[in-house]
């Protein structure tokens, strides 16, 4: 009887070896996979939720819209932080020495052992530090506090001192500089010392108003423009005459103008320096004009620098 039924067993078996080569050459087909992709599409769009009305974009900020005016596109990029009530000028200084040097004077027994041998007696060096355009904004803004934000090694800050006292003005000038240099500067100031990856700008610097005997109305703020101001800002330290000489660039220069615009005292004066300069594509040139076109104020320039007044 098993012998009978072993060759009907081995033919079910043949059947079912040919049934399964032939499944898998169709699923190996093209034309499968197409058919099975348009199925689940159309059962995909079949139980989808019906809607008559279109689909909606999402809602976004609009930045620009076509009939604003171009106030209102900068308006985006004003400087909004609200500054403390202005302090008055004759706190401004220990305020600085309280908040900066926790009451004591960068000047105090100066310099440090381990650079007094790498400085010189003095060494000023700047760009357009000797101008006209300093006694001439002097003299016309009377200034209790001046800003300056880019000192490098102070000519300029120390030039305004000079002139101040000859004008007989108790005038506290602040600035404002990391005292880093950029990358390659030492390059061209090769007299500039380093140790240990320190520059020695900062305390030539010091060691620069010491020498002009300006301990007492002169201060550094050894910090990055952006966070100097933003500081200033908080604590309510305004300038009634702020220069602006820091990084040329576009960005650099739009953004410290914003914010010294924000500590400048009614009636206050901001300028800077290389306007004409084609210096990193005009970057000063094209943020001192926007600014100026922003809050509707005229531009004066003498050449070199450019000028504007807050009222």
């Amino acid at each position: 009887m098993k012998e009978e039924q072993l060759p009907c067993f081995n033919h079910r078996q043949t059947i079912n070896n040919k049934k399964t080569r032939l499944v898998f050459r169709l699923l190996n087909s093209p034309a499968v996979y197409v058919i099975l992709l348009l199925l689940s599409y159309a059962l995909g769009y079949l139980s989808a939720p019906s809607s008559r009305s279109p689909p909606q974009p999402l809602s976004s900020p609009e930045i620009l819209k076509v009939g604003d005016s171009l106030n209102t596109h900068l308006d985006n990029f004003r400087v909004k932080t609200r500054c403390a009530e202005p302090l008055p000028p004759h706190l401004v200084h220990q305020t600085i020495l309280d908040r900066v040097f926790n009451s004591t004077s960068p000047y105090d027994n100066f310099p440090p052992a381990h650079v007094s041998g790498l400085l010189r007696e003095k060494k000023l060096k700047g760009w357009g530090s000797y101008g006209e355009v300093f006694e001439h904004l002097i003299q016309k803004a009377k200034p209790k506090v001046i800003i300056e934000v880019g000192t490098f090694l102070g000519a300029s800050a120390l030039h305004m001192a000079e002139l101040t006292r000859k004008l007989g003005l108790d005038s506290q000038i602040l600035c404002i500089d990391d005292f880093r240099g950029w990358p390659g500067f030492r390059d061209r100031f090769g007299y500039v010392k380093m140790v240990n990856s320190d520059v020695m700008l900062l305390y030539q610097f010091l060691q620069n108003v010491i020498h002009k005997n300006a301990t007492g109305s002169v201060l550094p703020m050894p910090f990055s423009s952006g966070s100097a101001l933003e500081k200033l800002c908080e604590w309510g330290v305004f300038g009634d005459l702020i220069e602006i000489d820091a990084g040329h660039d576009f960005n650099s220069a739009w953004a410290d103008i914003n914010r010294a615009y924000q500590i400048l005292r009614p009636g206050g004066i901001i300028f800077g320096h290389d306007y004409f300069t084609a210096a990193d594509n005009r970057g000063v040139r094209r943020a001192v004009n926007l600014f100026a076109q922003m809050i509707g104020r005229k531009i004066q320039t003498d050449g070199q620098h450019w000028v504007i007044d807050s009222a």
